[in-house]
C-alpha cells in the first residue's frame, strides 16, 4: 500500500514538473525592451538567473561585447561604473554553474546562453555565474552549413588532440631525451587512437530540425555543445538586432553605452 502511494506521488510529481510554466523575464534597455523565457530543463541556470534578477544584479550593467551577426553579451558588474573605452569582460560574481547541455536547445537565433572561460582553464565547460549572451547569428545556405560543420569538427578534433597530448608532455620529454623515436611514434599513435575514441563526444552532428532552423532562421552552430543554452527571446528580437548593429571599438565594446536599465520577473 505504501509503495503504491509512493508511485502515485512520483507519477504526479513527474506530471507537475513537465507542466511547470516557463518563467518570463523582462529586460529594459536604453535601446528598447526584450522579454525572455527560461527553460525548465536547465534548472541551475534558470534559478541562478532569476536569483540575480531579484537581487537587481543586472540593473545598470552594460552590453560590453557586441558582434553583429554573432551575439550580444552582458553580465560584467564592473561595467556599471566603467569609464568609456575601458576593456570589460573580466568582472563576474565569483562563482560558476555546472554545464547543462540539452540537445534539444541549440544556438538558433534569439537564444539566451551562458558565457564561460575557455576549455584550457575550464575543461568541464562550467558557465559564468553572471555573464550571458543572446544569439543573432546568420542564415546559412545548405552548402555553407555543411562546410561550416566540417570546419567546426576539424577544429574540435585538433583541439581535442592537443588537450590529450598536453597530458603527456613529461613522457614526450623523456622519450626525446632518450632519442627513442620508436617510443615517440608509438605514443603519438596511442594519443591519436584516444582522440578518435573520444571525438564522438565532441563531434557536431546536426539533426534535421537544426539544419532546417540554421538554413531558415539562422544562428551560430559552432557554439553547440560548448555553451549552455538556457532560454530564448519571446519579444523584442528587433531590439537585439538594434543593439547588435551599434558601432563598437577594437574590443567589441559599443562606442555609446547600451545599458540594461532594469530586469524583472513578469510571470
Amino acid at each position: 500500500m505504501n509503495k503504491f502511494f509512493l508511485l502515485i506521488l512520483l507519477f504526479c510529481s513527474g506530471i507537475s514538473c513537465s507542466n511547470q510554466k516557463e518563467q518570463i523575464v523582462s529586460m529594459s534597455t536604453t535601446m528598447g525592451d526584450i522579454k525572455v523565457k527560461l527553460y525548465n530543463e536547465t534548472p541551475k541556470h534558470r534559478d541562478n538567473f532569476l536569483k540575480l534578477v531579484k537581487e537587481q544584479f543586472y540593473d545598470s550593467v552594460l552590453f560590453h561585447r557586441v558582434i553583429q551577426n554573432f551575439m550580444i553579451q552582458a553580465g560584467d558588474p564592473e561595467s556599471k561604473t566603467a569609464a568609456s573605452g575601458t576593456l570589460l569582460g573580466e568582472g563576474d560574481n565569483g562563482y560558476t554553474i555546472d554545464a547543462e547541455f540539452q540537445p534539444r536547445y541549440f544556438h538558433k537565433r534569439g537564444v539566451l546562453a551562458a558565457a564561460r572561460e575557455g576549455d584550457e582553464v575550464n575543461p568541464q565547460r562550467k558557465s559564468s555565474g553572471s555573464h550571458f549572451y543572446m544569439v543573432q547569428g546568420v542564415v546559412y545556405s545548405p552548402e555553407k552549413l555543411d562546410n561550416t560543420v566540417k570546419r567546426i569538427n576539424e577544429r574540435r578534433k585538433i583541439a581535442l588532440y592537443n588537450r590529450i597530448k598536453s597530458g603527456y608532455e613529461a613522457e614526450y620529454a623523456r622519450l626525446q631525451k632518450a632519442e627513442d623515436q620508436e617510443g615517440m611514434d608509438r605514443l603519438t599513435e596511442e594519443i591519436a587512437h584516444a582522440c578518435d575514441s573520444l571525438f564522438v563526444q565532441e563531434e557536431l552532428v546536426l539533426t534535421p530540425e537544426q539544419k532546417k532552423i540554421y538554413t531558415t532562421v539562422g544562428g551560430t552552430p559552432h557554439l553547440d555543445g560548448q555553451y549552455t543554452v538556457f532560454g530564448e527571446i519571446v519579444e523584442g528580437m528587433e531590439v537585439m538586432d538594434k543593439i547588435a548593429a551599434v558601432r563598437t571599438d577594437a574590443n567589441d565594446r559599443p562606442l555609446e553605452n547600451v545599458v540594461i536599465l532594469h530586469m524583472e520577473i513578469i510571470k
